[in-house]
């Protein structure tokens, strides 16, 4: 990273102190296309190497930002501890933890021992990191009600994550565990932003992308439920068509996002689209109804098309050093 210029000709803070832990809603975006692939290669099986490229791709930039932002850590702690404690970006912090546990769900079937050790690691840090802002949640006082945003979903969704691992891995008793921390934090703290973006100001155009977050955990939690209940049920349902509802109903928004500037934030589109993307292919092959399939496609064409856009958009930010700024 280069150091900024200020405008008096006097060197600046690094652009390192200033790379964002957000950065990692990136490597989310791009497991959660590949785990849409290899869902798809069940009906197109050349679908699947795509999904195993995308995973490369996926793995290979989660070590390139966990090196940058270790070296964040070392060189700039002060920066990290008020990453921390930023009632905004504290809620992308987990997207470390969660992207490890992407990448073991996406290699399961690839390497049974990869995909292990990547969720022994990451959901651990998971729960630790899920601790640490539960924990801001209940004993700081500068948080208000503008600070609330869906990204304060992050945390949460993390958990529900886990069992579509772990449940294959053997870890039944744990899944239900981080299931149950997800699940139940979910409903009432849908119930606050919801009240926050309804009845007080509209969300900052740098957080407006976030919206779509709202539609992570009733996908993830269909597709984790799924797994712990071994089949499909009334309850799946319900996870499943609300969080399809959501889609529907924040892609009626897109002519206004749209219009917005690109941040870093617009990846927060990716992962949620991703999410019901696999969860339209599992209720497809739990059903057998070819309608859930039809849509997986619809929704998989979308998602392939909008992380393709956001490479695209990111590299060019990044060349123009409109990222690592100061805000």
């Amino acid at each position: 990273m280069t150091t900024a210029i200020s405008a008096s000709g006097h060197e600046a803070e690094p652009r390192l102190s200033h790379f964002p832990v957000s950065f990692f809603s990136m490597v989310m975006g791009l497991a959660g296309l590949s785990i849409a692939f290899e869902k798809a290669g069940s009906t197109i099986p050349s679908l699947q190497a795509v999904g195993h490229t995308v995973l490369a791709l996926a793995g290979g930039l989660f070590v390139v930002l966990a090196l940058i932002y270790g070296a964040k850590m070392l060189l700039h702690p002060q920066a990290v501890r008020d990453e921390f404690a930023h009632p905004v970006r504290l809620h992308f912090v987990p997207t470390i933890a969660i992207s490890l546990i992407l990448l073991s769900i996406a290699s399961l079937e690839l390497s049974r021992d990869l995909a292990a050790g990547l969720l022994l690691v990451g959901a651990p840090l998971q729960l630790a990191l899920t601790l640490l802002v539960l924990d801001r949640w209940i004993n700081r006082e500068h948080f208000q009600t503008p600070h609330l945003n869906p990204a304060w979903f992050i945390p949460i969704v993390g958990n529900m994550l886990v069992p579509i691992a772990a449940v294959s891995l053997g870890y039944r008793e744990a899944s239900w565990l981080f299931f149950s921390v997800g699940i139940v934090f979910w409903l009432p703290l849908f119930a606050v932003v919801l009240n926050r973006i309804v009845f007080h100001q509209p969300l900052p155009d740098r957080l407006r992308p976030t919206l779509f977050i709202l539609i992570a955990p009733p996908a993830v939690g269909c597709l984790a439920y799924l797994k712990l209940a071994g089949g499909i049920d009334a309850f799946a349902r319900i996870l499943y068509f609300f969080g399809l509802f959501l889609t529907v109903l924040l892609l009626t928004q897109l002519p206004r996002l749209r219009r917005i500037a690109f941040y870093l934030s617009w990846w927060a589109y990716s992962f949620p689209l991703a999410a019901i993307t696999v969860a339209s292919f599992a209720m497809a092959e739990q059903t057998g109804f070819a309608g859930y399939r039809q849509i997986g496609f619809v929704l998989l064409t979308l998602t392939s098309l909008l992380v393709t856009g956001l490479l695209l958009r990111t590299g060019i930010a990044v060349a123009r050093h409109q990222i690592c700024q100061p805000e």
